[in-house]
């Protein structure tokens, strides 16, 4: 992948009367990093990307308005730990080994993959921890994952903790630039709330919601609600593993109106986290940081609610995978929306060093995205990403507890995914025409050359960056694979436990 030499950069504060330096530069005030995330939300879960019918995010708005929006920015992996630990170390999953919520086999270690907080600590930067952890580097351990963590004293749900920490922060003197990461949980509640819908008692921990309006004030179904036609096999029986009575996402008796329920509780929670943001954005505000401070916005994956009848991230479609990003930097950023392709697991890490002014290591394998947020022209950008998934949390059908494994490949115009269990095992969607995901046309002869065209780029994919499973998944894609009994799921508990051990968050 290519990479921005920071060469470039030492010219950039000429060009925009930035603050922005080299690494070699530390004389120069340096831009603080305020890293905003949530969990489980949609790319488009925003009312600047819906209108404002049945959600309203003005602070999520306001950072578009104010910064550069990417479009088409996905996850690295669509699930909790997998994505976390891409994002925090730069790596791709099949790299970390983390491609579940449970630490790898034989542990990760964090010697060979250093984690973002150390980076800027290194660097000379503060660096703070507030909120949702969920990564493989033991919190106690400041000096491998380089954060201080702090603890907000707000009582009024997690979120508002997490918020209340931040604030503190940001208010504090502040004699060095700073990394803040501020990680929320909600709209992941929605998790609870489709467990409530199907008759369970479930706690909110970030907050009621209220109760659900009359049917003809709901939100509609999605477009795209009914399976895609044509789907792979694989995740037709996934979609039932998932489902099961006994499960972590019982939704396979909903009704069309449990379903707009489900909906219509999901942007209540998106507000709710939207209102959270804002406390933070005020808080720059009020300690005059805003002029030297660099917000970047993003969900570590997204939600379906409801889209393909699946309620839940992992799954490799778009609701899933795809997630908002935002980079705002007031008086240098204006509204801009890049169309290009962006894996969050690897792009962002190299793009926050940038931002520093730091060296970005030769091993770390994406791109930083500074041209695209200062709206820059750029000669070339990547032709494709990838994006992986294991679909581990799914409970007993027809004797025997499935697991999936695939790899998706996004070009400009396609999708194309591949899995490790099926009778038909990939699909290929234009997504030019098919947005929505609604028809899988890898058997349509038309579309043969497209479909050996992303073969090989995965093949190629595999090559370069030793993913034993893509390569194994494109040697002979037609080959029907059965499934057979793994004998265990994931074992839930408290999704906000804060230090990592064998057993895993439920969602």
């Amino acid at each position: 992948m290519k990479r921005w030499s920071l060469a470039v950069w030492f010219v950039f504060p000429l060009l925009l009367g930035s603050p922005l330096v080299g690494a070699a530069d530390v004389s120069l005030p340096r831009p603080n990093i305020v890293f905003i995330m949530t969990d489980q939300q949609f790319a488009d879960a925003m009312s600047c990307r819906m209108g404002r019918e049945f959600i309203n995010t003005p602070n999520m708005d306001r950072l578009a308005r104010t910064g550069t929006l990417f479009a088409r920015a996905y996850s690295a992996n669509p699930l909790c730990m997998p994505s976390r630990n891409s994002i925090f170390t730069g790596h791709y999953p099949h790299e970390t080994g983390v491609t579940v919520n449970n630490p790898p086999a034989g542990a990760f270690d964090p010697n060979r993959f250093t984690c973002m907080g150390k980076y800027f600590r290194k660097a000379g930067y503060d660096a703070a921890y507030s909120g949702k952890w969920h990564l493989c580097f033991d919190t106690k351990d400041g000096d491998t994952h380089g954060f201080d963590i702090l603890t907000g004293k707000a009582t009024d749900g997690y979120d508002a903790k997490v918020a209340d920490g931040a604030v503190q922060f940001i208010a504090r003197p502040h004699a060095r630039p700073f990394l803040l990461v501020v990680s929320f949980l909600n709209p992941h509640n929605v998790c609870e709330w489709s467990r409530r819908l199907a008759g369970r008692e479930q706690r909110l921990n970030c907050g009621e919601i209220g109760t659900p309006p009359p049917l003809d004030q709901l939100p509609p179904l999605p477009a795209n609600f009914e399976p895609q036609k044509n789907e792979p096999d694989g995740i037709t029986m996934m979609r039932r593993a998932y489902q099961v009575d006994d499960g972590l996402f019982p939704v396979s008796k909903f009704t069309e109106e449990d379903w707009r329920k489900l909906r219509w509780g999901y942007y209540r929670m998106v507000e709710m986290v939207d209102a959270e943001i804002g406390k933070v954005l005020t808080a720059l505000q009020e300690a005059g940081l805003e002029d030297n401070t660099v917000i970047i916005f993003t969900s570590d994956h997204g939600e379906c609610a409801g889209a393909h009848r699946f309620n839940q991230k992992t799954v490799l479609y778009e609701e899933s995978a795809r997630v908002p990003l935002i980079i705002a930097w007031k008086g240098k950023t204006s509204g801009e929306v890049s169309d290009k392709l962006v894996n969050t697991g690897i792009d962002l890490l190299p793009t926050m060093l940038d931002i520093a002014g730091l060296e970005i290591p030769k091993d770390l394998p994406g791109i930083s995205l500074l041209p695209l947020v200062f709206d820059k022209p750029v000669s070339s950008w990547r032709e494709y990403i990838v994006v992986e998934n294991n679909m581990a949390q799914g409970g007993e059908v027809d004797g025997l507890r499935p697991r999936m494994q695939g790899r998706m490949v996004r070009t400009d115009r396609y999708k194309y995914c591949i899995f490790d269990r099926g009778q038909q095992r990939e699909s290929l969607v234009d997504m030019e025409t098919d947005p929505g995901e609604t028809l899988n046309v890898a058997a349509d002869p038309r579309y043969r050359d497209v479909l050996s065209q992303h073969r090989q780029i995965l093949a190629q994919f595999s090559r370069e960056h030793h993913d034993k499973l893509a390569a194994e998944l494109v040697a002979d894609p037609t080959r029907p694979i059965p499934f057979t009994d793994t004998g265990a799921t994931e074992t839930p508990r408290d999704a906000k436990t804060r230090v990592v051990t064998k057993r895993v968050p439920e969602t």
